[in-house]
């Protein structure tokens, strides 16, 4: 790990034997350095260079200006379990955020990450970066709950916050996080300034100190089955803004079912990732007023239904889920189009 004094510290929940538990003691944290990285060499040497034999999970999250493929990517964070490094892409440049990328697409370090659609946006587009081997705990959690028998509705996402507090898996709140909104509602530019304050760097280590935490809360609920859904939908979330002309070919390949799963009596379907057009200027009339046409083609085939919106990519609609839910929302919407001429 990167060696040398940091003037900055936060504390990184230890792993927990008690079950559904919140959070309640200083005991149930560490200690741990949080390093501003503007060069490669203050990187972990066995995060620069992935293999097999040293596997890694770490946290991970990407903060920016407007963060997609037109954005700016200003600060990427790594969390280990005994320190936090913030890659500082507005000092250290391209060549700092590219010297990650094998790690990033490395199949031995995972990454756990709230929501990683956009970041994989940022990263493709701007470094050339295919994100790849993520637990996106948004998705983890959805499958959570279907797992547990409750009922979800199709927008039903949950926010960093809401799994923060949920006393299943951490059970804090995080009220700082409203703060930071409010700073970058009233200017969108705050990522970009330098030095880091002391809030920048608090903001950007809470993002990512309680992953591993909730990695693990999650890991020991999680089915085989599960487990498998949570990989595919996480490659598929990764690849699917970053939509290129050639079918996503020169994306790594989907996790295959397992044979333990197949042998099931009830094995799973493949799940996939299909893009439909849309008519340019008419993404409107298939959303609908409110939402409400877009959202009733959601509830009746069961599928995840994407659209870019403002920070796109424009007139695409990205459907992700079972074959024969994303082929039943496919000709929904293609009807849904036909009825605008």
């Amino acid at each position: 790990m990167a060696s040398g004094p940091s003037p900055y510290h936060t504390h990184i929940p230890l792993p927990s034997d008690s079950d559904d538990k919140p959070l309640k003691h200083e005991a149930d944290l560490s200690v741990v350095p949080i390093y501003i990285v503007t060069h490669a060499s203050q990187l972990p040497a066995e995060f620069l260079e992935p293999s097999s034999e040293r596997q890694l999970i770490i946290g991970f999250d990407c903060e920016g200006v407007d963060l997609c493929r037109h954005g700016t990517l200003c600060i990427m964070q790594l969390a280990f379990s005994d320190a936090i490094y913030l890659v500082d892409s507005i000092q250290g440049g391209e060549m700092l955020i590219k010297a990650c990328k094998p790690a990033l697409e490395s199949s031995y370090i995972t990454k756990v990450i709230h929501d990683c659609k956009r970041d994989s946006e940022a990263l493709y587009f701007q470094f050339g970066i295919k994100l790849n081997n993520v637990v996106d705990t948004q998705i983890a959690y959805s499958l959570l709950e279907e797992q547990e028998g409750r009922a979800r509705t199709p927008d039903d996402y949950i926010s960093f916050v809401s799994l923060l507090a949920d006393p299943r898996y951490c059970g804090i709140s995080y009220l700082e996080k409203e703060e930071v909104r409010v700073l970058l509602r009233q200017d969108p530019k705050f990522w970009t300034y330098r030095p880091l304050s002391e809030m920048m760097v608090r903001a950007a280590a809470d993002d990512v100190r309680f992953l591993l935490y909730i990695y693990n809360k999650m890991m020991e609920k999680l089915s085989q089955r599960s487990m498998w859904h949570l990989a595919v939908r996480g490659a598929l979330y990764c690849r699917c803004y970053c939509i290129n002309d050639n079918d996503y070919a020169d994306w790594p390949s989907l996790p295959p079912i397992p044979d333990n799963i197949i042998a099931e009596q009830n094995a799973p379907e493949e799940e996939i990732l299909s893009v439909l057009d849309v008519p340019p200027g008419k993404m409107g009339r298939v959303i609908g007023r409110r939402g409400a046409s877009i959202m009733s083609i959601k509830e009746s085939c069961n599928a995840e239904i994407l659209i870019g919106g403002s920070r796109g990519p424009p007139d695409k609609i990205f459907i992700i889920g079972l074959v024969q839910q994303v082929r039943k929302a496919e000709a929904m919407l293609r009807g849904r189009m036909l009825e605008m001429y």
